[in-house]
């Protein structure tokens, strides 16, 4: 009986190690599933953040392609806009280089502008006698300074020639009757001037010229050679004054002459006295550096075209003599003669 207790004991212990075996078995299955449970959970978890990352990564590649595309759009649109920096500084070089271009063409024609003035003035380039060429009536004009003239020879060539007569109210050329005769036997129309003072009253000089000179009959009108002397040009006189002087002379020598005289200015005179006052008479003008067109425009009848000639037939302290000519024939430079024999 001892026996079959310890028998029934020993049954039940083993079948408590095989509960207790079966339960750490079962256990153990648990505890495994449960671990692989969570491992399918864990690479569920990670299947599913790698796909959100992918997800991300796909979404923010595409935002980032669509922020270059549209960088590179702009880019394109600003690079259509604003010129690349090298064909900007292309652009720059050409712009400097034409600059210096224009730049040293100006300079260049300033200084040949410069150079041919000077020449201009200093009379060593002169175009008035090639201009002067295309006229058909020429002449001179001469006074004490030109000496003795031998006027067959000085007539040569020549259609007209005025001669100095009066200066002021009381002087007279000291040549003019030696040449007024002595023109008298060429083919010459002669003409006699007077040169006008700012300081002696217009009536007072036209007197001394019709006493000096007499009748002009066959012989071109009176000239009165206006122009600044001494220091006149510095200190001109009044406009009022001298026009007023001026037209009483003129005035004087019409009425004796009946004809208007004819008026030898200078371009300044004429601007400062003669333009506006006596645009009425004929006007016979000194233009030595260019045609008279430039200055006068058509106002003219006779020219001077030159102050530095020289010429046969005098022998004076001057070796220069005037030469002009006049806008006209000759049949129109007889219209300017005194036909009326005056006693």
């Amino acid at each position: 009986m001892e026996q079959t207790k310890l028998l029934g004991q020993e049954n039940l212990d083993r079948e408590d190690l095989k509960k207790e075996d079966l339960n750490k078995e079962v256990s153990k299955h648990i505890s495994l599933n449960n671990i692989d449970q969570e491992n399918i959970e864990q690479d569920n978890l990670k299947q599913e953040n790698t796909d959100q990352e992918d997800l991300d990564q796909v979404s923010f590649d595409h935002s980032d392609r669509e922020i270059l595309d549209q960088e590179n759009i702009d880019q394109g649109t600003l690079s259509d806009k604003v010129p690349h920096r090298k064909s900007v500084n292309a652009d720059k070089k050409t712009s400097n280089k034409k600059r210096w271009f224009w730049a040293a063409g100006f300079c260049a024609l300033t200084a040949a502008v410069i150079v041919t003035g000077v020449r201009v003035l200093r009379k060593e380039i002169n175009i008035n006698p090639i201009v002067a060429e295309g006229y058909e009536v020429h002449g001179v004009d001469v006074s004490h300074y030109q000496g003795t003239i031998d006027w067959d020879v000085l007539s040569q060539d020549l259609d007209f020639a005025f001669i100095k007569a009066t200066e002021g109210s009381t002087h007279v050329d000291d040549r003019f009757q030696d040449n007024w005769q002595a023109a008298e036997q060429t083919h010459l129309y002669l003409g006699a001037y007077h040169f006008f003072s700012f300081d002696s009253e217009g009536h007072r000089q036209a007197a001394s010229y019709i006493d000096t000179v007499g009748s002009l009959n066959g012989k071109l009108a009176p000239v009165v050679d206006v122009e600044y002397y001494g220091d006149k040009r510095s200190n001109p006189p009044g406009r009022s004054e001298v026009i007023e002087n001026l037209r009483s002379m003129l005035d004087t020598l019409e009425q004796h002459y009946e004809i208007k005289p004819i008026i030898y200015t200078t371009y300044t005179v004429y601007n400062d006295y003669i333009k506006g006052e006596f645009e009425d008479y004929p006007l016979w003008v000194r233009s030595v550096y260019c045609p008279p067109s430039v200055l006068f425009g058509n106002k003219w009848s006779f020219w001077q075209y030159m102050d530095t000639a020289m010429l046969d037939g005098y022998a004076g302290d001057q070796k220069y003599i005037d030469v002009n000519v006049f806008k006209g024939t000759k049949q129109d430079l007889e219209k300017l003669m005194i036909q009326k024999i005056m006693y």
